[in-house]
């Protein structure tokens, strides 16, 4: 180990966390050991506890990580015009519960244990940050203020989530018309009006 490079060294932790993380998303948190983790990153388990203080620090630093990356995953994917909104409303939500569900699903599982929670908190916190800045950027693009597009992504992010933990046509579909009918009033209520700093 003394003779990794910093970019190897993290390039590896970043490969158990993924790893860890899709093990947990396959086999679910309980009766998942150390020993079943290590067998699926294809190290020992001395070698997680190199990275990792415990199997708790694995277990929050991982899932924070994957997490992260399954929210920059989407973003990637996020409208960059008006015109290109209801294509991005359509196809996301069943494109992140076939691409996303199983680590969603952990995602809760970890984030709503009372041993947790505290970490899920400050993730969530950083989620309505970044999201914050996603809308700054959109509403030149889409002409929309920020203030109002921000709990629109949130409302489009719940009803993706929902599916993806339930498959629940209803739900996914009342909420998806909903935004679709508000988004429409604002870019007509916006594209008559000028809006500042834009």
């Amino acid at each position: 180990m003394a003779n990794y490079t910093k970019e190897q060294w993290n390039a590896k932790k970043e490969a158990i966390m993924e790893g860890c993380y899709d093990c947990f998303a396959e086999y679910g948190l309980h009766g998942t050991g150390i020993r079943a983790l290590g067998e699926h990153c294809g190290v020992s388990s001395n070698m997680l506890y190199t990275y990792f203080d415990n199997l708790d620090d694995l277990i929050i630093k991982s899932t924070e990580y994957c997490m992260t990356k399954v929210e920059e995953e989407f973003m990637a994917k996020a409208p960059k015009d008006a015109d290109d909104l209801w294509r991005f409303i359509d196809e996301i939500p069943y494109w992140t519960a076939r691409k996303h569900g199983k680590k969603y699903r952990v995602m809760y599982q970890i984030y709503t244990h009372p041993k947790y929670r505290e970490y899920g908190q400050k993730f969530f916190k950083g989620v309505g940050e970044r999201y914050t800045e996603y809308a700054r950027s959109l509403e030149g693009k889409i002409g929309i203020p920020y203030q109002k597009l921000t709990p629109l992504i949130f409302i489009l992010i719940r009803a993706c989530v929902h599916y993806a933990l339930f498959e629940d046509e209803f739900y996914l579909k009342s909420q998806i018309e909903v935004l679709k009918e508000t988004l429409t009033l604002f870019i007509e209520k916006y594209s008559r009006e000028v809006i500042p700093g834009v």
